[in-house]
């Protein structure tokens, strides 16, 4: 199944090769055009036959979470810096896979309960060696790696793996592609680079393609869990329409308008209103003179983590909405 292909490939920032490999394999014979520019983005574009077209931009990022190799110490564990936005506490016990295969178990080097989220530093890897050079045969410091989170279907039509964030934006893009035969507006479909660790594939993509509008398709918060009810966006509740985050105050234009494509269209939505976090929206908004920029957001649980939690349902919505507002016709 290509959504579960999409999670289990190596992406962490920076070494993204894989995922786009993957990607270019499955849209190749449903784009106009194709091709990765220097940092590694894939940049397609899929050309429109309307008389007042626009020039949209829809961004998911192939980058997932992870780690990288600073020291490999005399007994034989590593400790390591993080690649984006990585908890302590939600890596503890957990399994990571380094981009050769070696495996290894993240502990800590004093109780979990007595350190904050962002110690990174007290974290350790523990890869089976018993010295130092035992671990350096099989790893190198500067390596790579990220959680191991097998992709798995639940109940109630939710898949849990990791780094949904962002390969469910990347399914989302690849099966409009799919669905869509002709086009209205001329669509840019772009698989960013290194987006946890500073937004950078889509600040240069977008700087190159100087689109009138931005889309980003990414995650966002499930506020519907025991402990964190402070947000809008619900697992079943339907596409979430993105509003603000910390990054981008989006065009009031295009939200009304996404609302009213998705009203026309009978497709089950909610509004996303975030307290924290960004997406490649806020590097498109920011390009050139300014771009308007919207997003299209899926609810998800323990985002950031090797088990996140997003509802099929939710993502068919995504899929059904992109698909209806990129081939809608927007004043000239």
């Amino acid at each position: 199944m290509l959504l579960e292909e999409l999670t289990q490939t190596f992406g962490v920032s920076g070494y993204e090769k894989g995922v786009a490999e993957l990607i270019v394999k499955n849209i190749q014979n449903n784009v106009d055009e194709i091709r990765t520019d220097t940092l590694g983005n894939v940049i397609t574009l899929k050309k429109g036959n309307g008389d007042c077209k626009k020039n949209i931009m829809v961004v998911s990022h192939m980058d997932e979470i992870g780690f990288s190799v600073m020291k490999i110490t005399d007994e034989g564990f590593l400790k390591v810096k993080k690649m984006g936005g990585i908890s302590a506490h939600t890596s503890y016990m957990n399994r990571i896979r380094f981009k050769n295969g070696v495996g290894g178990v993240i502990g800590c080097s004093e109780k979990i309960e007595k350190i904050e989220a962002a110690d990174i530093h007290k974290l350790y890897v523990d890869i089976g060696a018993g010295f130092k050079k035992d671990a350096e045969a099989l790893i190198k410091v500067g390596e790579p790696a990220c959680y191991v989170g097998e992709y798995q279907r639940l109940a109630g039509n939710c898949v849990t793996a990791k780094a949904l964030d962002d390969r469910i934006g990347c399914y989302i893009l690849i099966e409009t592609l799919r669905k869509s035969a002709k086009f209205y507006n001329d669509v840019y479909f772009v698989f960013s680079v290194q987006e946890e660790v500073g937004l950078v594939g889509a600040t240069t993509a977008s700087s190159r393609l100087n689109p009138d509008i931005g889309i980003a398709v990414d995650i966002t918060g499930a506020f519907d869990t025991p402990d964190n009810r402070d947000g809008s966006a619900v697992l079943g509740g339907g596409a979430a329409i993105k509003v603000v985050d910390n990054l981008v105050i989006c065009d009031e234009y295009l939200v009304a308008e996404m609302a009213s494509c998705a009203q026309s269209n009978h497709i089950a939505y909610q509004m996303d209103v975030l307290a924290g976090g960004g997406t490649d929206a806020g590097a498109i908004n920011k390009s050139n003179y300014g771009v308007k920029s919207g997003g299209i957001s899926i609810p998800t649980r323990y985002g950031h983590s090797p088990h996140a939690i997003v509802n099929m349902d939710d993502v068919n919505a995504c899929i059904e909405l992109l698909s209806a507002f990129v081939n809608r016709e927007f004043s000239c």
